[in-house]
C-alpha cells in the first residue's frame, strides 16, 4: 500500500541519527527546554537569518504571533478563505473578527485585490498563508500593508524552507510561523511550532509569552500561556533540519514528475507555483474539473488522496451568522476551489514511478 505520506520510510533512512539524538536526550533527563531546544532554535535561526522560538504547536505559534502583535477584541484581520481552521481560528479566539479574502484561481494564494477591498477601520492586520508549500504574494501584500499601517504575519507552517526571490519563507511578513506537525516538511513525532520576527523586542516579548509570560522563575510580568516544544521533539527536528535541503530537492523533482504526466490530462490542472518561488510542496494538489470521477479512478489503482479543504472558511459551521461570514461574496474562488481541489502522495520518499504507473492504467 502506497502510504500518503511516508514517514516510516523517512526514519528508516536517518534510524542512527535519530535514535542516537533520542537516546541522548533520554539519558540527559532534561525533557522541557535546555540545550537541545536552544541548539534547535539557533540552527532554525541560522537557516532563516531572523530570529525563532519555538513552541508547542503551530496553533501555538499563530495564538503567541498575534498576542504579541496586539491584537484585542473588536479588532478585525484580514485572513484567506481557503485554508485550515487556525489562522481564522486563532483571531476569532482573541476576540477579533477574521475577515475572508478570496484566493488566487491558479496559485491557491491569497488575493492581494480581494485584500485591498477588504480593508476598514478595525482592521489592525493581514495573515497571509503559504498555501501548499510555496509563499503568498508578499510585496503587494507589504505594500497594501504599509499603506493602510497594518501588521503582516506570514503563516508558513507547510513551507519552511520555500524561498520567494532571494528571501526564504519565514521572514517575509513582520512575523511569522511554522509548524512542526509530523507530516510537514520539517515535522517531529508530535505536535511542535515555532515563531519568527527580525524585531528582537517581539522576539523577547514571544518567548515571555509561551513561558507563562516570564523570563525568570517566579516573576510573569505579562499574562502568558504554556506553550514549549519538549527536548525530544527538539533532537528530532535538529536530525530532520540537516537533511531538508536534500529533502525539498527530491520533493521538486517528484512534483516535476507529476507535472509532466498531468500535462497531458484533459480536466486537471497542477497547482501553479508563482515566478519567483519555490515550493515545498507540503501537498502535491491538482484541481480536477471531476473530482468524484478522479476519486474513482484512484480508489480503482489504489493511490490514495485527500482534499484539502472541502469546504470554504466561510461556511464553516462555527463562523455562521458572524460578521466574518457576512463579509464574503455568496459564490466566490474559494468555494470553487474546495469543490476541485485534490491532493496526491507526496514526500521526498514517495514512489513516484510506480505511482504514475498506476496512474497510466486508469486516467
Amino acid at each position: 500500500m502506497i502510504p500518503f505520506v511516508n514517514i516510516q520510510a523517512q526514519r528508516n533512512a536517518y534510524r542512527k541519527e535519530l535514535e542516537r539524538a533520542e537516546k541522548a536526550v533520554l539519558d540527559s533527563g532534561i525533557y522541557i527546554g535546555g540545550p537541545e531546544v536552544a541548539a534547535l532554535e539557533d540552527e532554525l535561526s541560522a537557516y532563516t537569518g531572523t530570529n525563532a522560538v519555538t513552541c508547542a504547536s503551530g496553533t501555538d505559534a499563530l495564538t503567541v504571533a498575534l498576542t504579541a502583535l496586539g491584537v484585542q477584541p473588536g479588532d478585525e484581520v484580514v485572513v484567506p478563505d481557503f485554508t485550515f481552521i487556525a489562522p481564522a481560528e486563532c483571531v476569532a479566539r482573541l476576540g477579533a473578527t477574521p475577515v475572508f479574502a478570496d484566493i488566487d484561481p491558479r496559485t491557491l494564494q491569497i488575493s492581494p485585490e480581494s485584500v485591498e477591498s477588504l480593508v476598514g477601520p478595525l482592521t489592525r492586520g493581514i495573515i497571509a498563508v503559504d498555501l501548499f508549500g510555496q509563499c503568498a504574494p508578499y510585496e503587494k501584500l507589504r505594500e497594501i500593508a504599509r499603506r493602510h499601517g497594518l501588521w503582516l504575519l506570514e503563516d508558513s507552517a507547510q513551507a519552511f524552507g520555500a524561498t520567494q526571490g532571494s528571501k526564504r519563507a519565514c521572514t517575509l511578513g513582520d512575523m511569522a510561523i511554522t509548524s512542526f506537525y509530523p507530516s510537514k516538511p520539517l515535522g517531529c513525532y508530535g505536535d511542535g511550532g515555532a515563531i519568527f520576527t527580525a524585531n528582537k523586542e517581539l522576539a523577547q516579548k514571544v518567548r515571555m509569552l509561551a513561558n507563562h509570560g516570564s523570563e525568570e522563575r517566579y516573576l510573569h510580568r505579562i499574562v502568558g500561556m504554556n506553550s514549549r516544544l519538549d527536548a525530544l521533539q527538539a533532537a528530532v527536528l535538529r536530525v530532520k533540519l540537516a537533511h531538508l535541503d536534500d529533502e525539498l530537492e527530491s520533493r521538486k523533482k517528484i512534483a516535476e514528475r507529476y507535472n509532466q504526466f498531468f500535462s497531458n490530462v484533459e480536466g486537471l490542472t497542477p497547482q501553479q507555483v508563482a515566478d519567483g518561488n519555490t515550493s515545498t510542496y507540503a501537498q502535491y494538489t491538482l484541481l480536477a474539473d471531476n473530482r468524484e470521477e478522479f476519486i474513482a479512478k484512484l480508489n480503482k489503482a489504489g493511490i490514495p488522496h485527500c482534499i484539502h479543504y472541502p469546504m470554504p472558511l466561510h461556511r464553516q459551521p462555527c463562523f455562521a451568522g458572524t460578521a466574518s461570514q457576512h463579509a464574503v461574496a455568496q459564490e466566490n474562488v474559494a468555494d470553487m476551489i474546495s469543490r476541485k481541489a485534490i491532493s496526491l502522495p507526496m514526500c521526498a520518499f514517495t514512489p513516484i514511478e510506480e505511482i504514475i504507473g498506476k496512474l497510466q492504467e486508469v486516467v
